[in-house]
């Protein structure tokens, strides 16, 4: 893209994950404004971001290029395809939330076409990234073997996405047959045929009026089978599994031999990149990467210039096929349920069973692994230039033979392989719980015979990570921020108590010491091979202390875009001041402090003799 596109958001419930996704697709697309019936949320929004807020398209002049509809349509008892009707009359491209009528659907592409200008309709949940992956992981397995039954589950509140989703993993929706629903309980049954293929579905069909959001006893759950196995969306949040057939031979006496390379083959088997994550993941991470992926999408199509009729055939049928569905499903049972009960996996499995129980501090979700790749084409020159000179500054004089340094947070081991060049005689203690920095860390480590010998690597998180009874020093470098308070008190307790009496903490945080709005910026660029690596970051505030920060890695080839990758995380702004006082600890600056780059420093015990004083600096 070359021509940056100007982007008006309308609605701020759903909208909202379209304002940041715009954010973050700077420079290729700019907030221009935000439409809304003029809650406070959505002024406090639009002030965040710096942008005009509308409460009326009477308002919105004449600089937009895009309009981003995230507001319920006709058939959801919203006004989202009239103002879509409207922007598209006045030549701006609508990219419009689901669901839409069949016929409405219909009549925007017409006036789209008549504009010249491009609609779509965002289906949304194709673009969720283990439903990204099954798609992709159907194709490959229709290349080999033809689908013969699908057995899927779906809620209404989500039915037109599910017709999509099986759509594009079947590699189309033609002929399409859909038989009457067979009533009874909260689910309903129906059969049909899609792409040909023989379906069997149910249809959690009940809905909360008042809160039409929630209240789904399931979510997309589809099975496409083959007769060499099947592959399954378990739930649109992840994971996929394959499960291949199930099989054996036979002898000359016809008899079944329970052995063999198939049988050593797991019985179920997780698609790489689709494993569950918290559901605070999906909020914080899939959905906005979700969005962003259905934005880049049609700005394509529009630099692009499709006919927008015409390359909209599969949607046109999807709506078909929906709409016949909710005819024979009939109206939606109305509910009014309570909230549900919090039931985990723990609460379900033998009460002896300790393997389902993860170690306390830990989540299942791992900020840094998705970008792990990339790290160090952006930490290595900062590492090189600023953090490892300082950290080994400040460790200069600990005793080496009292006990080793811990490092928490160690990353890729930029760090800890500094410290262990500048003392040659002390152990390490490197703790990394993202999966995908730890691989990196360990790889780094084994290839040297040295570091192989004096470090070690644990998966464990703070605050919780074991200590050994006495510790020279520990360093806690980008890491604190990431703690509630509550947990770095606990931290530096637990540090300060196996401190030896020469020790200190070194500590390095994010320049940033207060929550504000940081427009997506480039922040380092590298080229490998044929490919050029970029490094985008953005942030915005997400309570009194705390930013909600998204980082994003594109990756290119020439001028073609080949993949971005993305990861988002929270960080409290905390400042080294703060830090000492919650440590009850004395903050010293470090003796090669860079003058450009995060804030560094040393605590150390508040009550120190002045031979150690003397020794530290």
């Amino acid at each position: 893209m070359t021509t940056p596109l100007r982007v008006l958001v309308c609605g701020t419930n759903f909208g909202r994950f379209y304002v940041q996704a715009v954010a973050d697709l700077a420079p290729d697309l700019v907030l221009t404004g935000i439409l809304s019936r003029g809650g406070q949320a959505s002024r406090t929004l639009a002030r965040q971001y710096g942008v005009a807020h509308h409460d009326s398209l009477d308002s919105v002049g004449d600089d937009i290029d895009v309009a981003c509809v995230a507001v319920g349509s006709t058939i959801s008892g919203g006004v989202g395809t009239d103002l879509s009707q409207a922007l598209l009359a006045r030549g701006v491209h609508v990219l419009q939330e689901h669901p839409v009528h069949h016929n409405e659907l219909v009549a925007s592409l017409q006036t789209a076409r008549r504009h010249n200008v491009q609609y779509q309709v965002n289906a949304h949940y194709r673009h969720v990234e283990p439903v990204a992956r099954f798609i992709a992981a159907a194709a490959r397995l229709r290349a080999r073997q033809r689908p013969v039954f699908v057995d899927a589950a779906t809620p209404v509140h989500v039915l037109y996405p599910f017709v999509d989703i099986l759509g594009r993993a079947l590699g189309g929706l033609r002929p399409w047959r859909i038989d009457d629903a067979v009533t009874g309980g909260p689910l309903r049954a129906v059969t049909g045929q899609l792409a040909g293929v023989p379906l069997t579905l149910r249809v959690h069909h009940q809905l909360d009026p008042a809160d039409r959001d929630n209240h789904a006893l399931l979510w997309h759950r589809i099975s496409v089978g083959t007769e060499a196995g099947t592959l399954t969306l378990a739930d649109t949040h992840g994971p996929v599994l394959w499960t291949p057939t199930l099989h054996v031979g036979r002898d000359a006496d016809h008899r079944l031999v329970f052995a063999g390379d198939r049988l050593g083959r797991p019985s179920t088997a997780l698609l790489p990149g689709t494993a569950a994550c918290t559901q605070q993941d999906i909020f914080d991470r899939l959905w906005p990467q979700a969005v962003r992926r259905a934005l880049r999408e049609f700005a394509a199509a529009i630099h692009r210039g499709d006919d927008p009729l015409r390359t909209a055939q599969f949607d046109i049928t999807a709506c078909r096929i929906w709409s016949d569905l909710a005819a024979r499903l009939g109206p939606p049972e109305v509910v009014r349920p309570a909230a549900p009960e919090t039931i985990t996996i723990a609460d379900l499995a033998d009460s002896s069973d300790q393997a389902v129980r993860a170690p306390a501090g830990t989540v299942s979700t791992e900020p840094y692994s998705p970008t792990a790749e990339f790290f160090d084409l952006a930490a290595a020159p900062h590492v090189a230039e600023g953090s490892a000179p300082a950290v080994v500054a400040a460790l200069s004089g600990i005793d080496a033979a009292v006990g080793p340094v811990v490092e928490i947070g160690a990353g890729t081991g930029l760090v800890t392989e500094a410290i262990a060049r500048a003392h040659p005689d002390l152990e390490i203690l490197a703790y990394e719980p993202a999966t995908g920095m730890r691989a990196v860390l360990t790889s780094r480590i084994y290839r040297d015979p040295d570091l192989r010998r004096r470090v070690t690597v644990s998966a464990e998180a703070a605050p919780e990570i074991e200590l050994p009874d006495v510790i020279a020093a520990a360093v806690v470098c980008g890491v604190a921020g990431h703690l509630a308070t509550e947990d770095r008190v606990r931290l530096w307790r637990r540090l300060a108590e196996r401190l030896a009496p020469n020790g200190r903490i070194v500590v390095e945080l994010m320049a940033i010491d207060r929550p504000v709005i940081l427009a997506p910026t480039r922040l380092a660029r590298a080229d490998l091979g044929r490919q050029s690596y970029e490094w985008w970051f953005s942030g915005e505030p997400d309570g009194a202390d705390r930013m909600r920060l998204h980082t994003t890695w594109r990756v290119s080839r020439g001028d073609t875009q080949i993949r971005d990758v993305t990861d988002q995380y929270h960080w409290h702004t905390v400042t080294l001041a703060q830090i000492a006082a919650e440590a009850r600890m004395e903050l010293r600056d470090v003796p090669q402090s860079p003058t450009e780059g995060p804030p560094i420093g040393v605590l150390v015990p508040a009550a120190r003799t002045e031979q150690e004083e003397g020794e530290h600096r």
